[in-house]
């Protein structure tokens, strides 16, 4: 209550001139695009009370007069993506829209064209999403910048697996020199010409997604560039509803998969002072579904990115005009609707919640140890296959459903099954395991003492650099347990790379990590001593782990048998088929299915229902497989003099007030029915709601053994004052 919007803990993305329906009421607004009309739409946000941030496309938008040749006089369009069919990889459906090759003259457009929000006076930029479709590399553009970057004539990326490597690492890189040109200009700018520290944040989707998806982006690369200040993890129904597979059966998984997404973008600045926003969204880009589907996958997605207490911070929303605003499918399929009351009320308060979310006290239930899985930035760089077929994997994969027709093998390199088969089977035991980036294992030291147990596999993904196994087998001799999952047969392995380059030439990068434990190449399946740790070693494809029940059990067997060998009574294998943390009073419960059992997950107390638009109080709480909870637990927090907030529908602020009564200031969208939860010693007499001139008594509820009060009233972007009456004047 009374937060400083400078803290900046909750914002969302619009596009759109300000209006009161969407007016959600966070820290600050993020202005989208830099046509005509931004500055006008950014002194409108500002006049409201935000901080104003400016957020546009880096790798695409309506920037056809550079295009064209308006702006330098030399047409453009050669810089346009291209796959090998010399067709231009288009955003959306528009054809004027192109991906682009990140070229240095495309880099200092784009400079010149956002001085124009620093002259507006914006306070941070966001540049989103840096993406390079892997089927692009074909156009006269990326044939150049190959020529200047590898000193060789171009190859065609589909011709040879090491091509394809060496064009997505190029991507990557071009990317990244993009970012890092923009961004020391434009700061330089901002200094110059008006002392002033400009802010950039990169909204980018999890290296999961992008690899599941064929995109090649920065990701870690980022941490590289001192002139990025952090990030936001575009991670949403879209992305966490992709299907995978589990135990044999390929099907949508939204909280696991967004677990796992959270999980890895919370990497990008573990052990840094960069800023990372967890996004949510509370319908999608696909516009096909049922208010009820996406409440559903919301909700799964909001409390996956709870699970992760080192982020505090959210955009709430992108496009909350499409929200509150836009009509989508009834569930009879007989025309639209608008977003249904009770849905809106519920998302207002989560979103308000969220701004809550940095607590001191963090507890996770049953969690003994921490298992991760490593993962690289160079799993994006293997995610075609030459030999497939042509047209087929020539295709923009953003999820959605793909024939069967297309073939077996194609789809699954579209279901990404060697980095699900190493997760899905510890997660779906209830077991937190989380994404570990590769890379940092390099630019931070002792980066990998907050894990117990690490699962590897090379078969998807390589390591850059040697030095990275000299730390790893350091952190294993010092007593950690490694798990390695490879049969050495990813084609992949035969990449001109460090591994097999000088004298001491290795088929694969595993057995380089074999030595580096002191280990022989050819070390049989089994469990290894290795100093104080031990190494696992499982002799298959780790997508065999996804295919059959069979499979996911040998790796669970293995991860268990390790710990059980490593005799440690502060680590231990403990399956469960739900997650339970406590983030100060804040409860947030998953129970998993496809799990080791379908009962019903019970919790008793005295909590506050989140997830309920009424805010009800409750004291017990069923939980079947698939569902999930956020709960506020009045037993956790003792009861104050003054009459305190628990949760609203609106943004709270307190008012100086003289007895017998509280005032407060509530702010929120019009047209929503707002509620408030507040806790009292004792019953109110009466509660006042002044609005639109007008002053009345309204109904509460009061609930005597948790001492709180609910009301409901209009919310208003100009304001509702709500005095809580202790006692007749």
């Amino acid at each position: 209550m009374n937060r400083a919007r400078t803290e900046e803990r909750t914002g969302f993305q619009i596009g759109a001139p300000y209006g009161p329906t969407y007016d959600l009421q966070t820290d600050f607004v993020m202005v989208y695009g830099i046509g005509p009309d931004m500055p006008d739409r950014i002194r409108q946000w500002a006049d409201r009370g935000y901080v104003v941030h400016l957020m546009t496309g880096v790798s695409w938008g309506d920037y056809q007069d550079y295009l064209n040749g308006k702006v330098d006089g030399r047409d453009h369009w050669d810089e346009a993506q291209r796959n090998r069919y010399g067709e231009t990889i288009i955003h959306g459906t528009s054809e004027d829209i192109p991906y682009m090759v990140p070229t240095i003259a495309y880099t200092d457009f784009l400079t010149n064209r956002i001085k124009r929000a620093v002259d507006a006076g914006v306070e941070a930029i966001h540049l989103e999403e840096p993406e390079f479709w892997v089927e692009g590399g074909y156009s006269e553009a990326f044939k150049r910048e190959w020529q200047l970057y590898y000193n060789e004539p171009w190859t065609a990326p589909h011709e040879s697996v090491d091509a394809q490597f060496r064009a997505s690492k190029l991507k990557a890189y071009l990317y990244t020199r993009c970012l890092d040109r923009l961004c020391a200009a434009l700061k330089e700018y901002a200094m110059v010409a008006y002392d002033r520290r400009l802010r950039f944040f990169v909204p980018t989707h999890s290296l999961i997604n992008y690899s599941q998806w064929r995109i090649v982006s920065p990701e870690s690369r980022l941490l590289d560039l001192p002139t990025i200040d952090g990030y936001i993890a575009q991670i949403w129904t879209g992305t966490s509803r992709t299907p995978n597979v589990y135990e044999g059966k390929r099907r949508e998984r939204t909280f696991e998969t967004a677990f796992l997404e959270y999980g890895v973008m919370q990497e990008l600045v573990r052990g840094t002072k960069r800023r990372m926003w967890f996004l949510h969204d509370p319908i999608e880009d696909d516009p096909k579904h049922t208010w009820r589907d996406y409440r559903e996958n919301y909700l799964k997605t909001v409390v996956a990115s709870l699970l992760h207490p080192h982020i505090s911070h959210y955009e709430v929303a992108p496009w909350p005009s499409r929200i509150f605003e836009g009509k989508y499918p009834k569930e009879d399929g007989e025309g639209k609707e608008g977003i249904p009351d009770p849905y809106a009320t519920l998302l207002l308060n989560v979103m308000h919640t969220l701004g809550n979310m940095q607590q001191d006290e963090i507890r996770f239930q049953g969690e003994r140890g921490g298992i991760g899985v490593l993962l690289s930035d160079t799993a994006m760089y293997q995610r075609n296959m030459p030999g497939l077929s042509e047209s087929e994997t020539s295709l923009k994969y953003d999820g959605t459903v793909v024939e069967d027709a297309q073939g077996s093998e194609v789809r699954d390199l579209l279901d990404w099954s060697p980095f699900y088969g190493l997760t899905l089977p510890l997660l779906k035991h209830g077991i937190t395991v989380r994404p570990v980036q590769l890379e940092n294992i390099r630019r931070f030291p002792a980066y990998l003492d907050d894990y117990r147990v690490l699962v590897l596999s090379y078969e998807f993904m390589k390591p850059e650099s040697p030095d990275i196994h000299n730390a790893i087998a350091e952190w294993v001799r010092s007593g950690g347990i490694l798990v390695y999952v490879g049969d050495g047969q990813d084609p992949f392995h035969g990449v001109r790379a460090w591994w097999n380059q000088g004298k001491a030439a290795y088929d694969t990068p595993a057995q380089h990590l074999f030595r580096c434990l002191g280990l022989d190449a050819t070390v049989e399946e089994g469990l290894h001593p290795a100093g104080q740790g031990i190494v696992g070693l499982l002799r298959q494809n780790p997508a065999a782990c996804a295919m059959t029940k069979e499979g996911a059990d040998r790796l669970r067997r293995m991860v268990a048998d390790a710990i059980d060998a490593r005799s440690d009574p502060s680590l231990q294998w403990n399956p469960k088929h739900y997650f339970l943390l406590h983030r100060g009073p804040y409860v947030i419960a998953a129970v998993l299915d496809e799990s080791v059992s379908a009962d019903p997950l019970a919790l008793n107390g005295m909590y506050v229902n989140l997830f309920d638009p009424l805010l009800s109080v409750i004291e017990r709480i069923e939980l079947s497989p698939g569902e999930n909870a956020l709960l506020y637990d009045l037993n956790a927090v003792p009861v104050e003099e003054e009459p305190t907030v628990v949760a609203a529908s609106s943004r709270i602020e307190s008012i100086p007030s003289t007895q017998p009564g509280y005032r407060f200031m509530a702010r929120g969208p019009e047209r929503v029915r707002a509620v408030a939860c507040f806790r009292c010693r004792n019953k109110p007499v009466s509660v006042r709601v002044s609005h639109s001139g007008t002053e009345q008594d309204i109904a509460f509820a009061w609930h005597e053994p948790s001492g709180t009060v609910r009301l409901q009233y209009p919310n208003d972007p100009d304001g509702v004052t709500i005095a809580i009456m202790l006692y007749n004047e």
